[in-house]
């Protein structure tokens, strides 16, 4: 398998430097999603402390006994919180039909911007490890600081005012989810992944990796499939679906799963990503921006409501064997 080396961009000059920063970094930024859908950033501002705790208190819930992780899940069908165990989940069903599930767990927490210290019951905060929830709120404010910024960056990148997405983003969607890609004991069923092949469904989606193997691969405009390096101190930014409609398909939705690690390999296998998707708030009407349509390029798409949309996504995905 060869790797892609998906395109570098510093938004440090964005974040504190002069007009003229921001349009050089912006014009990177949105060349990357034009080109490959994908890009790497460094310059974020996100402590790498924070990220470090974060990334060890999950691994250390992930280590618990499972009897203990379940009773994290929630009583609904619908999984868009709490602990989701192996086996319920087939995020490729929602481009190819049924699909073996997904072989990995994750720990949700959905829309954990709005909760408060004092009241915490809409999402499932486990007491073991201790620290486990101040690091997810402190995790938290950094990941609607860090959207903010990068749809302001996203702005100059499509020609728009800096402050043109503000409003849709006055309540914004995020969703945090810690996914555990268990060692492989077993092999796989035949098209059996650790996540399967997918289109993100939401605006951005901002990506922690680790460096292990088995790792995000990435779907060139050949069809070739190809492992995305791993940056240190990055995260991976990718464009979702309802980006891409709108920006009229300006702005790329790339195709790309989860691979298993080698049979061959020896030694631990086990990878833990932290990923946050965003969107703009769910009321907002999403419908081709200006800029990014022209009387030889007309609108391609029907006006779409963000959370119907998103929420649509989300409930094909976790329909395993109906």
């Amino acid at each position: 398998m060869s790797e892609i080396t998906l395109p570098i961009v510093d938004i440090a000059p964005f974040l504190s430097g002069s007009s003229e920063d921001k349009i050089r970094v912006a014009r990177s930024f949105g060349n990357a999603f034009e080109t490959v859908g994908f890009a790497v950033i460094v310059g974020h501002g996100v402590p790498e402390e924070l990220l470090t705790e974060t990334y060890d208190v999950m691994t250390r819930f992930f280590d618990e006994p499972l009897e203990t992780k379940l009773s994290y899940s929630p009583p609904e069908k619908t999984k868009g919180r709490g602990y989701l165990p192996m086996g319920i989940e087939s995020v490729a069903k929602t481009l190819s039909g049924e699909t073996p599930p997904d072989l990995c767990e994750a720990l949700v927490f959905a829309a954990p911007h709005h909760e408060d210290e004092l009241d915490r019951k809409h999402n499932f905060y486990p007491t073991n490890p201790s620290g486990l929830t101040d690091l997810v709120s402190h995790y938290t404010g950094e990941m609607v600081r860090l959207n903010a910024d990068l749809m302001r960056l996203s702005a100059l990148a499509l020609d728009l005012p800096e402050d043109y997405f503000d409003s849709m983003y006055a309540d914004p969607a995020l969703t945090l989810r810690f996914v555990n890609y268990p060692d492989q004991e077993d092999e796989p069923l035949p098209g059996q992944l650790r996540y399967g092949e997918h289109h993100d469904y939401g605006a951005i989606t901002i990506l922690r990796q680790d460096a292990a193997p088995g790792g995000l691969q990435v779907r060139d405009f050949d069809g070739i499939w190809k492992e995305a390096r791993v940056v240190p101190r990055s995260f991976v930014i990718n464009v979702g679906d309802l980006l891409s409609r709108w920006t009229n398909d300006r702005w790329r939705s790339t195709l790309h799963r989860v691979s298993n690690p080698s049979r061959k390999l020896t030694g631990s296998t086990r990878r833990l990503s932290m990923v946050a998707f965003t969107g703009p708030s769910a009321d907002t009407l999403v419908t081709a921006i200006q800029t990014c349509v022209a009387p030889e390029n007309p609108a391609k798409y029907e006006p779409v409501n963000a959370g119907d949309y998103i929420m649509a996504k989300i409930r094909a995905s976790h329909e395993i064997g109906t």
